[in-house]
């Protein structure tokens, strides 16, 4: 089938997923959304529940956000993936549609978005490695759902990347000025959050070396396009429908 699978992987985001969910449940530029809820104690299974529309994969237990990563890709039909983190801050309809919208037109192959609360290198370079949030196609992956279920908790990001850039696909990085996702320190509190921020450093760093990641990150520059307007190619899917919600919920 056509058009874009939305993949949110929620482990005890029952707080924010909320608004996640209204921003994606029938969005017209999504043929479907699947929330993977990675062994959540809290009441992430009953949110997605209220929302016929959307699917969900559930684990019994913790087991990482590459795993669910894998376990969403494994469950898609689309033709593109759309990967949202579950702990954003002020996403909408809108967000969504411009996400969405570099793939949809065919300017870019992944889109990649620049959240309001990016590291402040990473907004001056114009580009978040390690966004949770992008499009990629799905064939892209769809081979490689068994080992990104061996990947590190948090090594998903990395290992997609360096995908990216072994197919030399385009990129188009989408501003997102209203957008912040919650650190951890917010949720679980300085001490915590510190420890679980050196935890996915460490991941990236078991998926690779220091001399690799620099080495994939200006991988992932190269392919940015500056001009993307410029290089329209035929679209593969089906545009956003018409009366396509435009105001952020």
């Amino acid at each position: 089938m056509h058009g874009i699978s939305c993949i949110v992987c929620a482990y005890n985001e029952g707080d924010r997923l909320r608004d996640i969910l209204r921003a994606v449940d029938r969005h017209p530029a999504l043929q479907e959304v699947i929330v993977v809820n990675d062994g959540s104690t809290d009441d992430t299974e009953a949110l997605v529940r209220a929302h016929p529309s959307i699917r969900i994969v559930s684990n019994t237990a913790n087991c990482g956000k590459a795993f669910a990563m894998s376990r969403g890709v494994a469950a898609a039909t689309g033709e593109h993936l759309m990967f949202l983190d579950a702990d954003l801050a002020g996403l909408g309809a809108r967000e969504v549609d411009l996400l969405a919208s570099p793939v949809i037109s065919g300017r870019a192959d992944v889109s990649i978005s620049l959240r309001r609360n990016s590291l402040p290198l990473y907004r001056s370079i114009g580009l978040d490695f390690v966004s949770g949030e992008r499009v990629i196609p799905t064939w892209l992956v769809r081979d490689q759902v068994a080992a990104m279920a061996t990947l590190p908790r948090w090594g998903g990001e990395t290992f997609i990347n360096q995908l990216v850039i072994d197919a030399k696909l385009r990129i188009e990085v989408v501003d997102w000025p209203g957008v912040s996702n919650i650190r951890k320190y917010q949720k679980v509190g300085p001490v915590r959050g510190l420890l679980a921020e050196l935890r996915m450093i460490n991941d990236a760093l078991r998926v690779l070396s220091p001399l690799g990641l620099a080495r994939q990150n200006l991988g992932l520059l190269k392919l940015v396009d500056r001009n993307p307007s410029q290089h329209i190619r035929t679209p593969k899917l089906r545009g956003l429908a018409p009366g396509s919600r435009r105001g952020s919920d």
